[in-house]
């Protein structure tokens, strides 16, 4: 069964395993629908990541935008009427006015709903191709590969007087280094060379070979077993708030199960045939 379709969000199914999602306002940058509500863009983005991981025969889930930006974050012009967004996600307090009625939103609903893009199984790529600003970065940032070009933009909120969210000010350290995470937090724009070089960006190519570069490393992905992705995936997010030692009994006690697993046995048997392997994920 999958998910609920909306038309600012396209759900774009492969037949090789590949799922697209596209951020689909264009007149508009690609700004987000909507805030924490179940109908706005985040939810759906969540929704629709959640309905590929749970399809068997979806291997890979790619995010990006259509035209020629990739998310410009929250649409700071036009804010939804009620009617047209209806109600909050459940959790979402917000009856109390001022600041801390704000920091209860954003905690009890718009939190929760960028960190389930860091918990699908899957193999998770954000395919930047244009700017990314504010929660479009944040999303971009919980993936788990990003693919850029000279048209990538990394965008902050900090002209906004907003700090930077969940993606950022969690992996944004882990991935370039402290100094270089506050640099970016004190001045809040970064171009597609130096977030290459930096490390926010696992790969750089002209514009016209994103897609190409992208479908390539989806194949590559797809080629390889899926449970020892999904097992491998768990465990190095894992690693990133644990210990060596805890990382150490994780991979000890993964590793025996792997080795009985269907794919394991499969991929042994394709290489000794010199076959290519038929993954079942189990």
């Amino acid at each position: 069964m999958g998910p609920e379709l909306v038309d600012y969000l396209l759900y774009e199914k492969e037949d090789n395993g590949i799922l697209w999602i596209k951020f689909n306002r264009p007149e508009n940058l690609n700004a987000l629908y909507g805030r924490s509500e179940p109908v706005g863009t985040v939810a759906k983005v969540g929704e629709y990541m959640r309905a590929g991981d749970d399809d068997p025969d979806v291997r890979v889930i790619v995010l990006t935008g259509v035209g020629r930006a990739f998310c410009a974050g929250v649409d700071l012009k036009n804010r939804l009427s009620e009617d047209e967004i209806g109600p909050k996600v459940e959790g979402a307090r917000t009856s109390e006015e001022g600041a801390d009625g704000t920091r209860q939103y954003f905690y009890h609903a718009f939190t929760k709903l960028h960190f389930d893009i860091a918990k699908i199984r899957k193999p998770t790529i954000a395919m930047i191709n244009g700017p990314a600003v504010g929660s479009g970065m944040d999303m971009a940032l919980h993936c788990d590969i990003r693919l850029g070009c000279e048209k990538t933009r990394f965008i902050g909120y900090q002209n906004a007087g907003q700090i930077i969210e969940n993606g950022g000010s969690y992996y944004l350290p882990k991935m370039v280094g402290l100094g270089r995470a506050l640099e970016f937090a004190y001045v809040g724009e970064l171009d597609a060379e130096r977030a290459y070089e930096w490390g926010m960006l696992n790969h750089l190519v002209e514009s016209s070979d994103l897609e190409i570069t992208t479908r390539e490393l989806c194949e590559r992905i797809i080629d390889k077993p899926p449970i020892t992705q999904w097992v491998g995936k768990r465990i190095m997010r894992a690693a990133l708030d644990s210990s060596m030692e805890t990382t150490m009994v994780m991979t000890s006690n993964a590793g025996g199960i792997m080795h009985h697993s269907e794919d394991a046995g499969e991929a042994r048997t394709a290489f000794r045939e010199k076959r290519k392997p038929r993954f079942s994920g189990k």
